[in-house]
């Protein structure tokens, strides 16, 4: 019998991996990488541009993993960076026409993907879900910032 932190960390691990699996389906059709379709669609709701570190913040990821992507989807002329000094970290991430055609594609497959996905779900079923998946990731960013509360006696010697 599976527990319900096994199974909730195997639902949790399912459907990321199955997001990716259909980021990376989507965007080879394009000859690029799955990674890039989170960083295109965040980038495509700020025609502005945004910073790297404003991309780390909105997609949730590492400096590393946007810097790599950031300069690979610059060398394939999906983004330009604008600068005022020699900062790349600092510079104003921008799509190209390029980036805002693919950017339009991901979004559109993704909206096509979360229908199919949310297929079955009343609007009230849709609105528990993300309530109750908001408040869960509010808590588990509390607990991996400030440690797991000893909530029962059971523990572990060391």
């Amino acid at each position: 019998m599976l527990t319900r932190y096994e199974h909730f960390s195997y639902m949790i691990s399912c459907v990321s991996r199955h997001i990716q699996k259909i980021e990376r389906d989507e965007m080879e059709k394009y000859g690029h990488k799955g990674a890039y379709a989170q960083y295109l669609a965040a980038m495509s709701r700020y025609p502005q541009g945004v910073t790297s570190v404003q991309l780390c913040e909105i997609c949730d990821k590492d400096k590393a993993a946007v810097s790599r992507a950031v300069t690979e989807m610059e060398d394939r002329g999906l983004i330009v960076r604008k600068s005022d000094n020699d900062s790349h970290y600092r510079a104003q991430i921008l799509l190209t026409a390029e980036g805002r055609k693919l950017a339009e594609f991901v979004f559109d497959r993704a909206q096509s993907a979360v229908e199919a996905a949310g297929q079955g779900l009343t609007d009230s079923d849709r609105a528990v879900f993300y309530s109750a998946l908001e408040l869960i990731s509010s808590n588990l960013q509390k607990l991996s910032r400030e440690g797991i509360p000893t909530l029962n006696k059971r523990s572990v010697e060391k």
